[in-house]
């Protein structure tokens, strides 16, 4: 499976962003009222950034700063790691572990075309490994459809 088939799936299609302007008490409410872990910083129509839950504690919150007058550009990722479209679903599981990023944005081109979660791919193998499994039990208890081989 690739990425894009699982963008497809998705139960939201929304991508959520906020300026870099914005305080990182902004982003951080409305991450909490979209029920998301990250916003996109958009700037001009461009990606320039990314806020996540673990970016406001580890800047914001240990540094000892206020939400309300830290904006959303001294405490963003600005090194964007993304996928495409056509990623395979276990290398963009590969690359959320190895980089330890549980958010990362879907490019094609300049244009994001969505958002996708660690959860989003564990998901997406969870219920790719369920139909394994029933296809083997059909196979097995003789209900499935298909060619068999004859037994010897």
């Amino acid at each position: 499976m690739r990425v894009q088939e699982l963008l497809d799936r998705k139960d939201s299609q929304n991508i959520y962003s906020v300026s870099p302007e914005a305080s990182v008490f902004e982003a951080v409410t409305e991450m909490v009222a979209k029920n998301v872990g990250a916003m996109l910083v958009i700037k001009n129509g461009a990606l320039v950034g990314i806020i996540t839950e673990r970016d406001y504690l580890r800047l914001v919150t240990v540094q000892g700063r206020t939400a309300r007058d830290t904006p959303v550009h001294e405490v963003m990722s600005r090194t964007i790691v993304y996928l495409t479209p056509d990623t395979p679903i276990d290398e963009a599981m590969s690359v959320m572990t190895e980089k330890r990023i549980r958010h990362l944005p879907v490019m094609d081109d300049q244009t994001v075309c969505g958002v996708l979660s660690i959860g989003d791919l564990v998901k997406a193998k969870a219920k790719d490994h369920e139909t394994k499994i029933r296809t083997l039990e059909a196979y097995i208890s003789d209900d499935y459809p298909g060619p068999k081989t004859p037994s010897a």
